[in-house]
C-alpha cells in the first residue's frame, strides 16, 4: 500500500474519524502537550493507531514546512470512489459535481474540496494534467475534505464531460464573459460545475463542451473572486435552489 502524508490538526484528525485503519503511523510534537493535542491523541489511541512522539526539527524535516501544527501521519488511500462511473451509480438524486480545469495551487484546490464537503458537492473531478494534484499542501488546507470528497482525476477532461453529458448531467462553465448570471442559471437538477484557472480560466474545449456558461455577478471594483471563493458562490447557490425545490 503506498502511503502519503497528512498533516495538521484538521487533516489528520478527519482521516482518523474516517478510516483509521489506513493511518500507518502518526509523528507528534513530544512538547505540545495542549489540549487540542491532547484530544487527536485519545482519538489515535482509541483507534490504536501508532503514535510516535518526536522534537519540532524532526517535523519540519520530514514535511519541509513548519505548518505542520505539530502533527503528521502517514497513511494509505481512502477507499472513497475513485472511478467516475462507480461515483456516479451511487449517488441517489441529483449529482452535483465541481468540475476543476487546470487548478494549479495547492492552496486553492484545498480550498475547493473545502466548499465542496460543505455544500454537499458529490464529487470534485480534475484532468490529470495541467493540476496541482492533491498532495499534502492541498489536503491541510480541505481542513479533513480531502477525506470525505470523492477526488476523481481523469485523463481526458473533456471525454469526460461527454460522458457526463450522455448520463444527463447539465455541463454550466463560469466565465466573466457570459451573457448570463449565476441566478439565472437551474442548478436544482443534475449539475456539474465548471470553473477554469485564474487568469486563463477554462481551456477552449472545455468551455465549448459545457451545456452553457454563467458569469459571478460583481458589485465592487474587483473584476473577478479567487476560484475557490467562486466555487462555493455557485455551488451554495446550487444548495439553495435544490432545499427549495424540495
Amino acid at each position: 500500500m503506498k502511503s502519503k502524508m497528512i498533516f495538521g490538526f484538521h487533516a489528520v484528525t478527519a482521516r482518523i474519524r474516517h478510516e483509521a485503519s489506513s493511518i500507518e503511523e502518526i509523528y507528534v510534537d513530544a512538547k505540545r502537550v495542549d489540549g487540542r493535542m491532547q484530544d487527536l491523541l485519545s482519538a489515535a489511541k482509541a483507534a490504536n493507531v501508532r503514535i510516535i512522539m518526536v522534537d519540532d526539527q524532526r517535523l519540519d524535516r520530514i514535511v519541509g514546512t513548519r505548518r505542520h501544527q505539530g502533527v503528521i501521519a502517514l497513511a494509505g488511500e481512502l477507499t472513497l470512489a475513485r472511478n467516475l462511473d462507480e461515483l456516479l451509480d451511487a449517488i441517489v438524486g441529483p449529482p452535483l459535481l465541481l468540475v476543476l480545469d487546470g487548478i494549479t495551487d495547492p492552496h486553492n484546490l484545498g480550498a475547493c474540496l473545502r466548499v465542496a464537503d460543505g455544500a454537499g458537492a458529490h464529487a470534485v473531478i480534475v484532468p490529470k494534467d495541467r493540476a496541482v494534484g492533491l498532495n499534502a499542501t492541498a489536503a491541510k488546507v480541505a481542513s479533513g475534505a480531502a477525506e470525505s470528497v470523492p477526488y476523481i482525476t481523469v485523463t481526458n477532461l473533456a471525454r469526460t464531460l461527454r460522458e457526463l453529458k450522455e448520463r444527463d448531467i447539465w455541463l454550466i462553465g463560469t466565465t466573466d464573459d457570459a451573457e448570463k448570471g449565476l441566478y439565472d442559471a437551474d442548478f436544482s437538477g443534475a449539475v456539474a460545475l465548471v470553473m477554469g484557472s485564474e487568469g486563463e480560466g477554462m481551456r477552449r474545449l472545455t468551455r465549448e463542451t459545457c451545456d452553457f456558461l454563467v458569469s459571478v455577478p460583481m458589485f465592487g471594483a474587483v473584476e473577478s473572486l479567487n476560484v475557490s471563493v467562486a466555487s462555493g458562490v455557485c455551488l451554495y447557490e446550487a444548495r439553495r435552489q435544490r432545499l427549495v425545490k424540495n
